[in-house]
């Protein structure tokens, strides 16, 4: 099976060996964005509206490297370092997800890297339209 690595500079650049999704056939996986500016490489927001809406412009930035959407994603996997920010996180999750939603999962950490407080990882799915 073949498999490529994506890369935009629409979208954070990786601090470490690993690409910002893995094409795998019909499938692409994300790694997990968290809120940096993919031009300044700063992080976006202090409270966690804010920063989700920068993970999910990151996300939409790589699916749209391989012409897909938030309707292709298929499994999401949260990470949050509060579970008390859950409702909030879900405000803005549900402007991307609102039909359809994919399966996902959501998880509290003690940490995230350079102390944001959501990262947010996704897989998607694209059939061939032949």
């Amino acid at each position: 099976m073949l498999f490529k690595s994506v890369w935009t500079d629409e979208a954070p650049q990786p601090v470490g060996p690993y690409s910002q999704a893995l094409k795998v056939g019909p499938w692409l996986f994300c790694s997990g964005q968290i809120p940096l500016d993919p031009k300044s490489s700063q992080i976006v927001g202090v409270d966690i509206e804010t920063q989700a809406q920068q993970v999910f412009k990151n996300i939409q930035a790589v699916l749209s490297a391989e012409n897909m959407s938030f309707s292709n994603v298929v499994k999401t996997l949260v990470f949050l370092t509060d579970m008390k920010e859950f409702s909030q996180f879900n405000r803005v999750y549900e402007l991307y997800f609102s039909k359809n939603p994919p399966a996902r999962s959501c998880v509290e950490v003690t940490a995230l890297p350079q102390s944001v407080r959501v990262e947010v990882e996704v897989i998607a799915f694209q059939p061939n339209r032949d």
